[in-house]
């Protein structure tokens, strides 16, 4: 039987924890799509499927949208009602959060909007009253206990049923889209388990976001859905541009920006990302965002919670103090942050619950802390950090304030803010890591933010009381509102997701996406560059890169140069220390021989040589595809045993009369491995590795095979070179 004109199962596919051959897959899609198109002109059935099949791609990310669109808001639903029910109920409808509760109430005054009748604190219904220590004691211990419960169950969920459910799951659909297989890591428990207990974590009140793992729950959508369609079910290239277009999807859903989610996963996450990707990403974004607005999850009819009007321009001067914040922000994304077992989660939980009660803004929400952060102070506004003392207002006809003396309210919260500011710091270090679902943009966000308002409320005192001295002579005059606060706190935000993640086109995007402020283009790109160049002369690894280190993935970092003067000679196995290279004959070896070689190494393929004394290339053959190809010789062809001759050749030569039937192999052979001279420099190589993709490369010289270079030799190589330990790479 010959194996070319009868396709065998599994072969062509891969082994967990290992790198997929981009150029075969993209081959196999080419030979697809070229049969289809030869097929097309034959009748009108195989028109029609030729145009199903085009379609395909359009339906499925129109599908992933909805989907995660769907689950987003479910997601935000959940999470603010779960984070509300730590410290009260509502008498109308248990299933509302404190927010809805009071919108339906007559009772309710503009002084006192957050109380209402209907709202019930946990100490107003065990003990009677929400005045008192005692009252006080309660709803602190309702709060701690709900928190422990909450993060229990996320814990334990994540253990039980789905551990690769915890953390962000950036850096490993990073590692993924570059290639590598970790069955099970988008799988349907996964995004089951994820969306349960990301809901709880975010609720617990621990110092994590949902926006990251929320890349991680789209891109689970798109892989269970590429289920549905043969053409990405079979190919795992074609898989890589749908998760591409998710992980765009991704953020578009978690923080309601189209546009700098296409960004994010051009900039940060895709490895591979031709133009279809970008318009089929633009589109699923596009249906996510919409999906989300329908459900309108925040109920201001936006996308996002932390939408923001801004009334005052910004000066030139003002960039000198949004520089310093991406200084800082550069800075805090250069900390270490640490991982922790599993069973820390609760005692995290229980310290971040006893030190987060007493401090209102750290209480709250982080996302409502971001947004009472960026606010701009109005008329109608009755936040503690809007609380100046009182001036007369010589803009009746806008909502906008002049600079003011600050109040006592103003000084409180600035102090609150400088704890918050602290705790937020030292905490998040701890929980980034932990066995649950937890992001980093968001407590990111959340420490530029507070220190951007603390720095632009000092700033904004030091205009109204010295706006004679010559920085502020020019565009401060008393009375004015010159400086704008909520702006300061805006741009730290992305200081320090800038200074975390390195992002820099798609963080400002998605920033101006995040919060309406377009004008304010300049102060954020700003902050976001400085931040990224203070961090990286800090350390080059972002947060993703490190923890792909950490792991051990095989990823090769395109943004790293390689500038070495090393050549393939030294990186290639064997070296002169080792055994001669393990290679396969093309007529000259039995079943037997192949399968004694299979049992003796763990090599992920072998090269097909003429003869072992010539050395000549043939081709290059799968570990994998050798294993099941033999399997299912032995149970569906007769007479094949030990001793059958294997061949790779095209045609068999003539066998002894009583041999066993050959077994022809050639079409499972790669016939155009990827080659290069012993004296390839190694720049050249890594290039070679990284723009196609490849899983091996075979060094030869004259034409003779020397040896093979992989992926993770490569990875061992560029290890060894930095002064690193070479076997922290572990996978294949």
């Amino acid at each position: 039987m010959d194996l070319l004109d009868e396709p065998v199962p599994g072969v062509g596919t891969y082994e967990d924890f290992n790198t997929i051959d981009w150029v075969r897959e993209k081959s196999k899609d080419r030979d697809r799509h070229r049969e289809i198109a030869t097929k097309s002109k034959e009748s009108v059935l195989a028109l029609m499927k030729s145009i199903s099949d085009a379609f395909s791609g359009w339906l499925l990310m129109l599908l992933v949208g909805l989907m995660s669109g769907a689950l987003a808001g479910g997601i935000d639903i959940s999470a603010h009602w779960m984070t509300d029910l730590k410290e009260g109920v509502c008498l109308n409808g248990f299933w509302f959060n404190h927010e809805h509760c009071c919108w339906n109430s007559n009772e309710t005054t503009f002084q006192e909007r957050d109380k209402c009748p209907n709202w019930k604190s946990w100490a107003e219904l065990i003990v009677g009253t929400n005045d008192g220590p005692f009252a006080y004691i309660m709803n602190y211990l309702m709060y701690v206990c709900w928190a422990l419960l909450f993060s229990f169950l996320a814990v334990s969920l994540v253990r039980a049923f789905a551990p690769y459910a915890c953390g962000s799951g950036i850096p490993e659909i990073k590692t993924i889209l570059s290639g590598f297989i970790i069955r099970g890591y988008l799988g349907k428990w996964t995004l089951v388990i994820k969306t349960i207990t990301l809901v709880l974590a975010v609720s617990s009140g621990l110092s994590l976001g949902k926006e990251g793992p929320l890349v991680h729950v789209a891109c689970c959508c798109a892989n269970i859905l590429c289920h549905l369609f043969t053409k990405y079910r079979r190919n795992e290239a074609k898989r890589r541009e749908v998760l591409s277009a998710a992980a765009a999807v991704g953020v578009s859903v978690a923080f309601g920006a189209p546009i700098g989610g296409v960004l994010f996963s051009l900039e940060e996450v895709s490895y591979y990302f031709p133009l279809k990707t970008l318009w089929r990403s633009f589109f699923a974004a596009l249906v996510a965002a919409f999906t989300l607005r329908s459900i309108n999850p925040f109920g201001n009819s936006r996308l996002v919670l932390f939408y923001v009007e801004f009334h005052s321009p910004w000066h030139l001067l003002e960039l000198i103090p949004f520089v310093l914040l991406g200084i800082f922000g550069g800075i805090w994304g250069t900390t270490r942050l640490g991982h922790y077992p599993v069973l820390e989660v609760l005692v995290v939980t229980a310290v971040t619950a006893l030190l987060a009660f007493p401090n209102s803004y750290t209480r709250m929400s982080t996302s409502e802390l971001i947004s009472e952060l960026f606010n701009d102070c109005g008329l109608l506004d009755s936040s503690q950090l809007c609380n100046y003392a009182n001036v007369s207002v010589t803009k009746s006809s806008s909502n906008a304030l002049p600079d003011r003396p600050a109040g006592q309210d103003v000084y409180t919260a600035m102090w609150q803010l400088s704890l918050a500011l602290v705790f937020k710091m030292l905490i998040t270090v701890v929980t980034f890591g932990m066995k649950v679902p937890s992001g980093l943009f968001i407590p990111s966000m959340a420490v530029g933010a507070i220190a951007g308002r603390l720095l632009g409320v000092g700033m904004e005192q030091l205009a109204y009381y010295h706006h004679d001295w010559v920085i502020f002579r020019g565009w401060c005059s008393p009375g004015a509102d010159c400086i704008t606060p909520g702006l300061y706190a805006m741009v730290g935000a992305a200081a320090c997701l800038g200074g975390v993640t390195r992002m820099t086109v798609s963080l400002v995007v998605i920033m101006f996406e995040l919060t309406g402020g377009l004008e304010y283009i300049v102060p954020l790109m700003a902050a976001t560059m400085t931040s990224k160049w203070v961090a990286d002369a800090l350390g080059r690894e972002g947060i993703y890169e490190a923890h792909i280190r950490l792991n051990g993935y095989p990823f090769l970092e395109p943004k790293e140069e390689f500038s070495h003067k090393t050549l393939a000679m030294d990186v290639m196995r064997p070296r002169r220390s080792d055994p001669p290279l393990s290679v396969i004959t093309q007529d000259g070896m039995s079943v037997e021989d192949v399968e004694s070689l299979i049992a003796e190494t763990s090599y992920s393929g072998f090269p097909v040589v003429v003869s072992h004394e010539s050395q000549r290339l043939v081709g290059f053959v799968q570990r994998r595809d050798l294993v099941i190809s033999i399997e299912n010789a032995r149970q569906r062809q007769e007479g094949v045993v030990s001793a059958s001759r294997i061949f790779f050749t095209e045609y068999t030569p003539p066998q002894p009369p009583n041999s066993p039937p050959p077994l022809k192999l050639r079409g499972i052979m790669d016939l155009s491995p990827f080659t290069v001279t012993d004296h390839t420099a190694m720049d050249i190589v890594v290039d070679i590795f990284r723009k196609l993709g490849l899983r091996q490369c075979l060094v030869t010289h004259n034409g003779r095979l020397l040896g093979i270079i992989t992926k993770k030799d490569i990875l061992k190589h560029m290890a060894q070179m930095a002064n690193r330990d070479p076997d922290s790479i572990l996978f294949n």
